[in-house]
């Protein structure tokens, strides 16, 4: 049977935080439930009622199983495109990281660093490698330039044979890399019609690296569909669901001046779904001088780092505090401990887990930290979906509350365009001008 997730609110409302503020803005529902309504209707909601699963569930199985001879898969994606599947491969296949690892492996190359880009070309074999790249539209310029390295490399080891080791995920339709699937008979899945990458893990995105590694795609699409499920068949009734209750929460925290969300994860093989979160929130919400900054936090790790600021710091954080249900594991400690260690004797390594949780969370929520503790039921692969979809509505239930759009990224995208505009690319005339400016500043250094 399994174990329920439930979300838990007695320190919610804490601090500044007046329960009043969450009646007031429940009071909006019904206006988020039309919005959600005409936006599922509109097809602009893929990531809550996944149009795109049938032809996913018809397409991935026989790709998965031709790339079962290959012993790597190296993705080339940035952002979105990679976030997502790092977390996966972290929770459900941390054996890659450990002694002994029979494989397949999966590698992500997401930053532009010449010195770990080549250690992968220089290590991995062409012949057992599969390259998967990934861009929504097709020109993400990091990506891009990854792939033109990656194809000469393969071209150079495998000749004529290369287009076998490549697949693209991209839109349906347009873009640059949709017309090299098509020009090199590449083989591709579809990144949906407004998908953004951020929003994109539960598709083709995340799950062909996590099939490859024998993660439960499925079951985590199964997951997720279970969160959604209630606000598709009922939007009326959106106020009864987790995900707006988060919503309403989360602005609540804005509005009285809390300008940072802990994401403090005490499940550590779900750590890197911090990062995922923090991509999630930051970039959906931080628009038009609003939104709160994510920081994601790793017990226990960061009980010995950042958690000091946590509890004595600035009084400006709100904290999602996440844990998980799971049977008792680990070594156990022996009846030979010394006697001031005396208490520590017969119990399992990992019960010194449970006890630091419940030690960093009530020492937060003495220090007036408002807090909403996330207990996850299991931590399989359903489990983890039902997370990420919970996350991802309220993530755009608390735009909808702040009144701007949590679907787009204005200003990462100026930043994009004044790069391509440095590297040398025409037609942005006004980055062109505001670079110039920008550099004819003087610099004022000063040595250390």
């Amino acid at each position: 049977m399994e174990h329920s997730s439930y979300l838990e609110w007695s320190r919610a409302w804490m601090g500044r935080l007046d329960p009043a503020d969450g009646k007031a803005l429940a009071g909006r529902a019904p206006e988020l439930a039309e919005r959600l309504r005409a936006g599922v209707a509109a097809g602009e909601m893929p990531f809550l009622n996944m149009p795109y699963r049938a032809r996913l569930e018809a397409a991935l199985p026989p790709l998965l199983e031709r790339l079962k001879p290959f012993r790597h898969m190296l993705v080339l994606g940035i952002g979105g495109s990679a976030l997502g599947a790092r977390a996966m491969q972290r929770a459900f296949a941390p054996g890659q990281d450990g002694p002994g690892y029979a494989g397949p492996w999966l590698w992500i190359a997401d930053n532009v660093c010449a010195e770990q880009f080549e250690a992968l070309l220089g290590k991995l074999k062409p012949e057992e490698t599969v390259v998967v790249c990934i861009s929504k539209s097709g020109g993400t310029i990091e990506t891009l330039a990854q792939y033109f390295l990656v194809r000469a490399w393969l071209e150079k080891a495998l000749g004529d044979a290369w287009p076998g080791h490549m697949v693209v995920v991209t839109d349906e339709r347009k873009g640059y890399l949709r017309q090299e699937a098509a020009a090199r008979s590449l083989d591709a899945l579809e990144v949906p019609d407004y998908l953004g990458g951020r929003y994109s893990a539960l598709s083709a995105v995340g799950l062909l690296p996590a099939g490859f590694i024998g993660i439960d795609w499925r079951a985590l699409l199964d997951g997720a569909a279970s969160v959604a499920r209630p606000l598709l068949d009922d939007p009326a009734n959106i106020a009864r669901h987790p995900a707006f209750s988060l919503a309403c929460w989360a602005r609540a925290l804005e509005e009285r001046d809390y300008s940072q969300l802990i994401f403090f994860c005490y499940i550590p093989q779900w750590a890197a779904y911090g990062q995922w979160f923090a991509q999630l929130w930051a970039e959906s919400l931080g628009k038009d001088g609003k939104g709160s900054l994510p920081v994601p936090a790793t017990g226990v790790t960061d009980q010995h780092s950042v958690n000091q600021m946590f509890l004595d710091g600035p009084r400006n954080k709100g904290c999602l505090f996440l844990t998980g249900g799971q049977p008792r594991s680990g070594r156990l400690f022996g009846q030979d401990l010394p006697d001031q260690w005396a208490w520590l004797r017969g119990k399992a390594f990992d019960s010194l887990l449970d006890a630091e949780a419940l030690g960093t969370r009530m020492a937060l929520c003495k220090s007036g930290v408002p807090l909403v503790h996330v207990h996850m039921g299991n931590l399989r692969e359903h489990a983890a979906g039902s997370l990420m979809m919970l996350l991802e509505a309220a993530t755009i239930f608390t735009g909808w509350l702040m009144g701007i759009n949590p679907v787009d990224q204005p200003a990462v995208e100026l930043g994009k365009r004044i790069a391509n505009t440095r590297l040398g690319a025409t037609g942005y005339v006004q980055e062109a001008a505001d670079l110039g400016a920008f550099l004819a500043v003087p610099e004022e250094r000063q040595a250390f």
